[in-house]
């Protein structure tokens, strides 16, 4: 049985007559990665805030660890929203003190999770004069403090260097594998998410398009084979008798395109040549993740007034 570590239900929040997050249903499982995506202004930030319990929805229920709208079961959450709430005058190791009085950690912990995100050597450097890849992994290194089991985090990697996204990346993967910490991640920018996601949410003007897994998003931007042909209905006939099609068959005017293993390329080929189907052309097509979450996003009309959360 899947254990559930974050649902919503119907959740939904207004800024005045506003309607920023509209019935948002959302499942997290124990052990994911789950990246949470949108444009900006989708309401990201707004649906990790009222998870958190720092805006008050307006319906709908948030359930942590099995548990509706329970304060306790925050105690297991660490976050970091927007960016770092850190103490400029102060070094890295009193940040982490100040911040342990509310999340728990001893020295021995703050110790080691300052090692952990490659801060343990900054000495009595004020946290003003780091770097922005500093102060997100010290942000980072606070939301760690209590060992929490969900880490909720607000765009990342937003503004970094290359060097820096790679860090936090590789920080992400070894928290999941080898503690079986899991993720709930907001961004914008896929190309990173793509790396480290295991199940994905699509946010858009307020409501949830979709959530799809890596596996499920793998096959429907898999390959398909296009055929440019003489006769494409006699060639879908043709094709259905000699393989065994689960997906869909496009029939166009001068072509057809089937979603089937590119591997079977040569035999298709063949088996139309054969039968005096004039092939103009054969190649593999498909579409990235990119463009397939920006279909969803395009394509999805949600209406009922929901406008954008500034």
């Amino acid at each position: 049985m899947d254990e559930y570590v974050l649902r919503t239900h119907n959740l939904s929040k207004k800024f005045g007559s506003r309607l920023a997050v509209s019935n948002l249903s959302i499942n997290i499982k124990k052990g994911d990665i789950y990246g949470f995506i949108g444009p900006n202004g989708s309401g990201k930030t707004t649906v990790m805030k009222t998870i958190l319990g720092l805006l008050i929805p307006n319906s709908g229920t948030v359930e942590l660890f099995g548990k509706k709208n329970n304060n306790e079961a925050l105690r297991r959450v660490g976050s970091l929203i927007e960016s770092p709430g850190i103490y400029g005058n102060c070094t890295a190791y009193e940040n982490m003190k100040r911040f342990s009085i509310l999340s728990g950690g001893d020295d021995q912990q703050i110790n080691s999770i300052l090692n952990f995100v490659g801060l343990g050597d900054t000495g009595n450097k004020r946290t003003k004069a780091f770097s922005l890849g500093m102060k997100q992994r010290l942000g980072i290194a606070i939301a760690l403090l209590g060992k929490p089991d969900l880490l909720i985090l607000d765009e990342p990697v937003n503004a970094l260097d290359p060097m820096g996204i790679k860090v936090i990346r590789d920080m992400i993967l070894q928290l999941n594998k080898e503690m079986g910490v899991t993720f709930f991640i907001s961004s914008h920018i896929l190309g990173e998410l793509e790396k480290i996601c295991t199940v994905y949410g699509i946010i858009n003007k307020g409501s949830l398009t979709e959530e799809i897994t890596v596996e499920d998003l793998k096959t429907k931007c898999s390959s398909r084979i296009h055929i440019g042909c003489d006769r494409p209905e006699q060639a879908e006939k043709l094709i259905r008798e000699n393989f065994s099609i689960s997906g869909k068959i496009t029939v166009g005017i001068d072509y057809i395109e089937i979603d089937i293993d590119p591997s079977f390329t040569s035999e298709i080929n063949q088996t139309l040549t054969l039968s005096g189907v004039n092939i103009t052309e054969i190649r593999n097509v498909g579409i990235s993740y990119e463009d397939y979450f920006l279909k969803e996003m395009e394509t999805f009309d949600v209406g009922k007034g929901v406008g954008k959360y500034v």
